[in-house]
């Protein structure tokens, strides 16, 4: 059996590197001899990761103005409102494909949560057409998400595996019949230790996340997050260790880490992680701190599955249905909204500290459950396979 997995992102988001990591082990526990390729934004970066036969680009190339197929395109659009055409040339690199696999995998559970995805609506109608299975992995949408478009295209899949609650609620309400619950693969990932950098104090040190993505769609967030580094200086003897999970060039946290490191460097009590390890080695730090503060939702996973008290500035339905999960509520979630008021971030932060040993007991005791569920999905799609 050949399978594609497709829409991965490239592993300078640690966070896809998770998840394709992850996913890739399962699948190969359930079909060991199965043959699995990948289709990658940055197939260079790919070159770690065990088990996959081969890593192709997935460019995303639309068709030049004034060429044949930018002419056939304008046509088209011009004279039948249609699309497809250029929609089918765009994605060519992996619609020339659909022919030589027998299941697809979308590995971009993130990507329903960011408008309309007409390409991508398109690879998914052609796999279908050619009679292929498809399944969504671990994915999160969140009800503001939806349109009817996106509807009829979630509704082409075999299977849609949620990772979370909230968005399983969102997919059956929205008429969705093949859904089902499972966790976010990466709570299975296993960690590798590194020797401690400088500046790492073994149960003496918080790391903090902070990405271009929260400061874009909150600017006033920043200086509310310095506000908090302030209070966590002033008030506790931990160091800081600025995590870059996410190093790709249109969203690199580093950029915005290095803000915080150059205002707090004289304190030398704050330090900037390497920005070339991978997820495991990120994860491998992350189990080692005392705290984590976190915007990238696969560093706080990171930190979740390693029993590590985390508070989260969250931007979307996934960082609120993991939490949900875990602790039956919210718990130190922050919405996009709340994280530019910074009296908010230092109550949650105080919060946090207050309840450490409650929040490590829930952990212990949650975390085993949400690993078995994370490895349902194996069991799903064999199910359907």
């Amino acid at each position: 059996m050949k399978i594609l997995l497709f829409l991965h992102g490239g592993s300078l988001n640690r966070g896809c590197e998770a998840i394709v990591r992850t996913g890739v082990a399962e699948i190969k526990t359930q079909f060991p001899d199965a043959v699995i390729d990948l289709a990658s934004y940055e197939p260079e970066t790919d070159a770690h990761l065990e088990n996959i036969h081969q890593v192709f680009r997935h460019e995303q190339k639309p068709p030049k103005k004034f060429s044949w197929a930018g002419l056939k395109s304008a046509f088209f659009v011009k004279f039948f409102q249609d699309e497809k055409y250029h929609h089918q040339y765009t994605q060519k690199d992996i619609i020339s494909k659909i022919k030589n696999y027998e299941v697809f995998i979308s590995v971009g559970g993130d990507n329903y949560c960011y408008g309309e995805l007409p390409g991508f609506y398109e690879i998914n109608r052609l796999i279908k057409k050619a009679g292929k299975k498809l399944i969504l992995w671990g994915a999160s949408i969140g009800e503001e998400d939806l349109t009817p478009a996106k509807i009829q295209d979630l509704q082409r899949f075999d299977l849609l595996l949620a990772r979370e609650t909230l968005t399983e609620k969102v997919l059956k309400n929205a008429g969705c019949k093949n859904v089902k619950l499972v966790a976010d693969g990466a709570f299975l990932m296993d960690k590798t230790e590194l020797p401690l950098p400088e500046g790492f104090k073994e149960n003496k040190t918080l790391g903090f996340n902070f990405s271009p993505l929260i400061f874009g769609r909150n600017p006033q967030s920043k200086e509310a997050a310095f506000r908090l580094i302030e209070e966590i200086l002033a008030t506790t003897d931990f160091n800081i260790a600025l995590v870059p999970h996410v190093t790709i060039a249109i969203s690199n946290d580093e950029e915005t880490l290095k803000e915080f490191l150059e205002k707090y460097k004289e304190t030398k009590r704050v330090f900037l992680l390497p920005n070339n390890l991978n997820a495991t080695e990120y994860k491998g730090y992350i189990a080692r701190m005392r705290f984590f503060i976190g915007a990238r939702t696969h560093a706080t996973i990171a930190a979740y599955s390693t029993g590590v008290p985390t508070m989260v500035l969250g931007y979307s339905v996934k960082s609120k249905g993991i939490a949900k999960d875990i602790f039956g509520e919210e718990k130190l979630v922050l919405g996009i909204e709340e994280i530019s008021d910074a009296a908010k971030l230092i109550a949650k932060f105080e919060e946090m500290k207050q309840e450490e040993l409650m929040l490590k007991e829930i952990l212990r005791n949650k975390i085993p459950h949400i690993k078995e569920m994370a490895q349902k999905a194996k069991s799903y799609l064999a199910e359907i396979i």
